[in-house]
């Protein structure tokens, strides 16, 4: 083999890879909203989960791609792990449709024929102005250059002419002599393969070249195949060790799953064969240098048996989700350390599929939202206390806080900046462009905060007094703000935009009138001697953030609503 005929044949598999990515982000962007409506309805049960995983898997031609959205909705609380387990079974049984298209079309037509026409079209869309008609040309364009990478992968192996290289020859020959063990042999191959390509249809293309050609009999290409299921789950879990625990825990059932089924499967190995093989009319014992039609069969019985497997798989499994449900809890334990100092919904390591990542990115703004909430509710706190160790206590933690929204802000920001470099559909970059300018907005509400407690700790060292009347002044301010707080939070948990915005811009009036009123009354407080002229600017410094406070709360609102409520 020569080196620019091993690029060639590096250059035709990273052709098919591409084809598949450009297919499945083309796809998403098309139905991304309807992908998230399908899984977040059809999952009352463990069935109608399995078949809107399949269903899912199916449209974006990437079981990877359902099963990070999946995981996205066990950390935003929409499905329990058992519904997710449910759903992981049924992409594992919709990743085998792929592998049926590339058998039926991309080993028995003469792909040139089409590609290069479908690449016209494709070409023709891109210059539409429509989204849709668009999105529909990267997908054409991603369907033929995955057909392209199929026909001159094969194309390079025929050339190559394995079948003649005595080196090839002799190591599937002599693994043949090797029984059980050359299943576990190709099973760790397939496995390790997939997971240096990331890509179980580029394995799967390869091991069909290998039966086809004659390189490797039926049950040497079957183990590659269980190698690839194992191989596309380890690639997940490998991804989810830096995650939360829920993405550890759906990414773990996955492997287990599939590891439970390669165990049970090698206990029948040759007998579950004999039976695919019957199913599709091919005899393992063919000589395909002399039947023409043997190389079509042993893809079919390929095919047949990924199906099979899977099926038969989820069949048996399917009983037993709440125990696996157990397993991976027991395995996985949850954190019982406060974790205020990480994420909680964006997962670390690879990011999803770019329209699948906003909603990981919404929940966390969400929780953002959450958590500057609680740290308003800190304030009212430190105002009331007088001894000097809780106080100083409270006022560390809420500089913790301040620190945590920084890094918080950064990190969603930086989150959202990756995401905004995929292929996203104009409304999604509408959307990131909001998520943006709320999450600074949330920050500003936290500064507020901390401002508040800097005031109130001035005034603790300082001991200063203020009146009963100036108390009551405070509180009702405070009430306000978390009235304004509540209702942000309200909104942007809204899916349904039940929540009238108004609401939240009658409450920033109310605040605005307020603040004008006690800033007018503390003039005269101040000439009639009520309290001395510092206590009076203590005093309106902590107003003045609440009507800051509730500025910033009225601008994320606007920015979720994509409603301008104040002039």
């Amino acid at each position: 083999m020569t080196v620019i005929t091993f690029l060639t044949l590096l250059g035709s598999l990273a052709l098919l890879m591409f084809g598949m990515k450009t297919m499945s982000e083309a796809l998403q962007k098309l139905t991304g909203g309807g992908l998230r409506k399908v899984l977040s309805t059809m999952t009352t049960n463990r069935f109608t989960g399995i078949i809107s995983g399949a269903l899912v898997t199916t449209a974006v031609q990437s079981s990877t791609a359902t099963t990070v959205l999946t995981v996205s909705f066990v950390n935003a609380s929409l499905l329990t792990l058992s519904q997710a387990i449910s759903v992981i079974m049924g992409a594992n049984i919709g990743t085998t449709v792929t592998a049926w298209i590339i058998a039926l079309f991309g080993f028995n037509f003469q792909m040139s024929v089409i590609v290069f026409p479908l690449f016209a079209v494709a070409i023709m869309l891109s210059y539409f102005k429509s989204p849709s008609a668009k999105s529909f040309g990267d997908f054409i364009f991603g369907f033929s250059f995955l057909f392209l990478g199929i026909a001159t992968l094969r194309e390079n192996a025929i050339a190559m002419d394995l079948p003649h290289n005595d080196a090839v020859m002799h190591f599937f020959t002599a693994c043949r002599d090797l029984g059980f063990l050359s299943y576990v042999i190709f099973l760790l191959l397939g496995g390790i393969l997939t997971m240096c390509v990331q890509s179980s249809v580029a394995i799967m293309a390869i091991t069909m070249i290998l039966c086809s050609t004659g390189v490797a009999d039926i049950y040497q290409g079957i183990a590659l195949v269980l190698g690839e299921n194992i191989g596309t789950t380890i690639t997940s879990n490998i991804v989810a060790l830096n995650a939360n625990t829920s993405a550890r825990r759906a990414a773990l059932s996955h492997l287990i799953f599939n590891l439970f089924g390669v165990c049970w499967i090698l206990l029948v190995f040759r007998l579950f064969i004999k039976m695919v093989c019957s199913a599709v009319g091919f005899d393992p014992t063919a000589d395909l240098s002399t039947d023409p039609n043997a190389s079509t069969r042993i893809n079919f019985a390929l095919c047949a048996f990924h199906t099979a497997f899977n099926l038969c798989n989820v069949l048996i499994l399917v009983w037993f989700i709440p125990t696996f449900e157990k397993v991976v809890c027991h395995l996985i334990k949850g954190k019982e350390e406060d974790e205020d100092m990480r994420l909680r919904f964006i997962s670390g390591g690879l990011l999803s599929t770019s329209e699948l990542s906003l909603l990981e990115a919404r929940k966390e703004i969400n929780h953002f939202a959450m958590r500057a909430h609680r740290m308003f509710g800190f304030v009212p706190q430190l105002f009331e206390l007088k001894n000097n160790d809780e106080f100083v206590k409270l006022f560390t933690r809420i500089e913790k806080y301040e620190g945590i929204s920084d890094n918080m802000e950064v990190e969603i920001a930086n989150y959202l900046n990756k995401v905004s470099e995929g292929r996203l559909s104009p409304e999604s970059k509408t959307q990131i462009r909001c998520m943006l300018r709320e999450i600074s907005e949330i920050e500003s509400i936290c500064d507020s905060c901390y401002n508040m407690a800097r005031t109130i700790n001035r005034k603790y060292k300082m001991r200063e007094e203020f009146t009963d009347e100036q108390v009551a002044h405070v509180k009702h301010i405070w009430d306000l703000c978390d009235n304004a707080l509540t209702q942000m939070e309200l909104i942007l948990e809204d899916t349904d935009h039940k929540v009238d915005p108004r609401i939240s811009l009658n409450i920033e009036n109310e605040i605005n009138h307020y603040r004008t009123q006690l800033k007018e009354n503390n003039v005269a407080d101040v000439n009639d001697k009520k309290y001395d002229y510092q206590t009076g600017v203590t005093y309106m410094d902590l107003i003045s953030d609440c009507e800051k406070l509730g500025d910033y709360a009225i601008n994320v609102v606007e920015a979720h609503t994509q409603v301008k409520l104040t002039t």
